[in-house]
């Protein structure tokens, strides 16, 4: 966008800093261990390790007493058996251990009333510290003989901060996850008042460049597309039934609220976090939001829920230059266009509010006087805003409340009253606080400091009946979790939650969601018809060539970044391209591989650009600058032979020099590789719509219009890219085996199954027994076995099998007509007997059989889950 920016600053939108500077492109890797190198100004904002022990081996494991639930009777969970105490029949919780049960401890009386009177117990320190989260909870690397994974930061952020909300961004496999868990319950058991712990992450149930991050991995979370993915599907109920599956694993391992999902519309193509989006349509991206909600909250908040934390509020897609409010270059948002802030980026908002989101995110950016008229109340009369960040703007978040009726809680992007409180920066941190609090925002993200919310009450600049206020919205959410009664979880439940054998149905269901992604860009004829799909009798005359461009990370710490990078993203393609002709090799036996181009009779290529939300230099060009070291090699492989070229779009990608030499061009958004090939053989016929428009040009970038789609009225006409048959690949443009009419209608249902099954045998499995894996350890030293587990290929791991064993599968089969939708998939998880624990007597509490307790979890880890992990940060 120019139309705004240009009046505050002047640079290319497009600077390709080809990693000769000191910068560090932060690139997810997705098949080595991710690290960060922070731009300097980026404040504190959350840059740790993505770590943690990669085993679980239930050392360490809390011994835990549990009163079943009955209809009358909800389940009691404690580590100290005295205080689960009975009255007339009916257990509860000591929670502040004297012995009686308290108003707030007793689980017969409202809700309102419980958190009432637990505030009323509460001091102002405990308040404060209640009100703040801090950058990150970290986990214990080496826990030692005695399985301990607290640190002491984290203990001293429970017990000297009195914090009851932390954040959590390592990615350790489940049981030691849902160990972590209870270790942090049991020590806030022991503290007074007996407040549980809410742990809070990102989605983790994805790829993700600068967040938390996944793969296919054993003991890991379900793998699903990105969300741009599932917008590219279409499917609105297939987001429902994803954030149910994905709902159990949460719960299963103690993270009950998700700094999550984005109902931003993407509307500058330059802006990195557009790969956190569901897309730029703001129909769909409501629905998706709507159905994310339904699936991990439910219709009401409850014990088995995960609170959702809809960002980032009034909509972050509105950027300048593709700069980010991260970073102080980024802070504002310009509306060019009048209404445009309501028309495009408050809708998913309202369908989040209408699903009865728990709390909303405000971004760290202030809206832009430089603005086109809003349609909002001006803040005075010569100014349509107070330009101050969101956060701390009294304007916006009244909007939220009194104008969109959002009844819940306010919760501050990490660092954004602290570090960012853009605008206010002038302000003493204690200023800040009364600032940001008497605007509306309830929790402060990215501080530990409960001295500066208390200064701020003794010296006049906010009540503690305004504290009060928000205290008892955080209280409630809790409670409403039933974190209050048992905040306790089972380590091998979890396990076996996301047990490929156990749950075959569950990974068929998200293997679908895959395929559905995939979007078919092109398809040329040769030899008389379309390069695609490659069926069996076409593969009986291809000799294939493969081989991945995929880009790699500076290691933290590193020297000279760049060079590491460019040492670094060889290493990271030569691993991608082995581990998939591995897999090629066991699940697809009939694809004849070559292992140069001259053998080939057609060749597929994978590219996976990067850029980095860290990096603070928005771009969108496919070369050095995004890590793809080699774009000279893909043209001519395209040249020599007819080519498959898919490319994994987290951003609008210019095409310019990769898409005229492609025969075929296909579109994944995290996607698995495996579904990729189902598709290209046929046994998927493509039904993914692009989420957002293709760029045309660098020039189409410089002149579009920044606050709005590429499909609307008010952008410019020739946004999108046109191929040399005449397609536009404008925004819900795709193709397929079936059907010629590619769609480019911006008003599709998104609630609407958009395609069916191509007619290939619905029994047939497309892959075979995950147990066995072929591939080579991309993440590993070049000198390591190359027999080792790939890990955590964040949708490009080949590694990882789509479907069951065809000798086990009960009938869930992951290539069944999508068209008909047969329900939400039925996982364990919300079954008490999944729960870990002692049952307690219901006669007495003071006498224990501990000896019947020589079953505690100790998982002697048979096996070596070896997973990867990466590393994020901010919100």
């Amino acid at each position: 966008m120019a139309s705004v920016s240009k009046k505050i600053k002047k640079f290319s939108k497009l600077r390709k800093k080809v990693l000769a500077s000191t910068l560090a492109l932060s690139i997810v890797a997705p098949v080595m261990v991710t690290q960060t190198s922070l731009a300097a100004d980026s404040g504190n904002l959350g840059q740790f390790e993505n770590s943690g022990p990669s085993a679980y081996t239930g050392v360490g494991a809390i011994e835990t007493y549990k009163i079943t639930a009955t209809e009358t009777q909800p389940e009691i969970e404690v580590a100290s058996p005295e205080l689960a105490i009975e009255e007339a029949g009916k257990y509860f919780r000591d929670a502040n251990r004297n012995g009686e049960i308290e108003l707030y401890e007793d689980w017969r009386e409202p809700v309102d009333q419980r958190v009432a009177d637990l505030v009323e117990r509460m001091n102002l320190h405990q308040k404060a510290g209640l009100m703040q989260i801090n950058v990150n909870f970290s986990i214990n690397n080496n826990p030692g003989e005695d399985g301990n994974l607290l640190t002491e930061g984290g203990i001293n952020q429970l017990s000297e901060q009195d914090m009851r909300y932390v954040i959590f961004r390592s990615t350790p496999n489940l049981g030691t996850l849902a160990n972590f868990n209870n270790q942090v319950q049991k020590y806030a058991e022991n503290l007074d008042l007996g407040i549980p712990v809410t742990i809070i992450s990102n989605a983790r149930n994805h790829a993700s460049t600068d967040y938390t991050n996944i793969g296919e991995a054993e003991g890991q979370h379900t793998f699903w597309p990105g969300p741009l993915g599932f917008a590219a599907g279409g499917d609105a109920e297939a987001v429902r039934e994803f954030a149910d599956i994905a709902r159990k694993e949460w719960e299963a391992v103690g993270i009950r609220k998700i700094y999550g999902y984005t109902a931003d519309v993407g509307t500058d193509p330059l802006w990195a976090r557009i790969e956190d989006t569901f897309g730029e349509n703001p129909e769909v991206a409501g629905e998706m939001i709507y159905n994310a909600i339904k699936g991990f909250q439910g219709d009401k908040l409850g014990k088995d829920s995960i609170a959702i934390t809809v960002k980032h509020f009034p909509g972050g897609g509105a950027r300048d230059e593709g700069l980010d409010p991260h970073f102080e270059d980024g802070k504002f948002n310009p509306y060019p266009t009048p209404g445009s802030l309501l028309k495009y980026h408050i809708p998913p908002f309202e369908k989040a509010i209408e699903a009865n989101v728990s709390s909303v995110m405000p971004y760290y950016a202030y809206p832009s006087n430089t603005s086109a008229d809003q349609g909002l109340d001006w803040y005075n009369e010569t100014q349509q805003f107070e330009e101050v960040g969101f956060a701390l703007n009294n304007g916006i978040l009244g909007f939220l409340r009194d104008e969109l009726g959002f009844k819940g809680y306010v919760n501050s992007d990490t660092g954004a009253v602290n570090d960012n409180a853009w605008g206010a920066e002038d302000l003493e941190l204690h200023e800040k606080f009364a600032k940001a609090i008497n605007a509306g925002t309830d929790i402060v993200s990215g501080s530990n400091n409960p001295d500066a919310l208390i200064k701020a009450v003794e010296d006049g600049l906010v009540t503690e009946e305004t504290i009060n206020e928000s205290v008892t919205l955080l209280l409630t959410e809790k409670m409403n979790l039933g974190l209050f009664e048992d905040p306790y979880v089972n380590p091998q439940a979890a396990l076996d939650l996301v047990d490929r054998d156990k749950n075959p149905e569950v990974f068929a269901a998200a293997e679908l969601a895959h395929r559905k992604s995939v979007v078919l860009m092109r398809n040329d004829e040769v030899d008389g018809e379309n390069l695609l799909p490659l069926t069996e009798e076409k593969l009986e005359n291809v000799k294939l060539y493969v081989e991945g461009f995929v880009g790699a990370i500076a290691g933290r710490g590193a020297a000279d970044p760049a060079a590491d990078i460019r040492e670094k993203a060889p290493l990271q393609s030569a691993a991608f391209t082995a581990s998939l002709k591995a897999t090629l090799e066991e699940k697809f036996p009939n694809i004849t591989l070559v292992d140069t181009v001259e053998e080939a009779t057609h060749a597929y290529v994978f590219v996976q650009p990067m850029q980095s939300n860290w990096d603070n230099n928005p771009r969108i060009t496919v070369g050095p600058e995004t890590a793809i070291f080699d774009a000279e090699k893909i043209v001519d492989i395209q040249q020599k032979v007819p080519t498959i070229t898919a490319i994994n779009f987290t951003n609008q990608w210019l095409i310019n020099e990769l898409e005229p030499n492609a025969a075929a061009l296909v579109a994944t958004f995290g996607t698995s590789q495996d579904a990729l090939f189902d598709v290209i053989t046929g046994k998927f016929d493509p039904v993914g719509k692009l989420p957002f428009g293709i760029p045309a040009s660098e020039d189409a970038v410089e002149r579009e219009v920044g606050d709005v789609p590429s499909f609307a009225d008010e952008e410019i006409d020739d946004f999108a890219y046109v191929n040399a048959v005449g397609d536009a690949y404008a925004y819900n443009f795709g193709l397929s085996y079936s059907e010629t009419d590619p769609g480019t209608d911006p008003g599709t249902d998104p609630g609407t199954d958009p395609g069916t099954d191509p007619g290939t045998d619905p029994g047939t499995d497309p892959g075979t027994d995950p147990g066995t894996d072929p591939g080579a350890d991309p993440g590993a030293d070049p000198g390591a076995d190359p027999g080792a587990d790939p890990g955590t290929d964040p949708g490009t791991d080949p590694g990882a099998d789509p479907g069951t064993d065809p000798g086990t599968d009960p009938g869930a089969d992951p290539g069944t007509d999508p068209g008909t939708d047969s329900g939400s998939v039925e996982t364990p998880g919300d079954e008490n007997e999944n729960q870990q624990g002692n049952e307690l007597p219901k006669t007495a509490t003071n006498s224990f059989n501990y000896l019947i307790f020589g079953l505690v979890l100790l998982l002697i880890g048979s096996g070596v889950f070896v997973i990867r992990r990466k590393q994020k940060v901010g919100m």
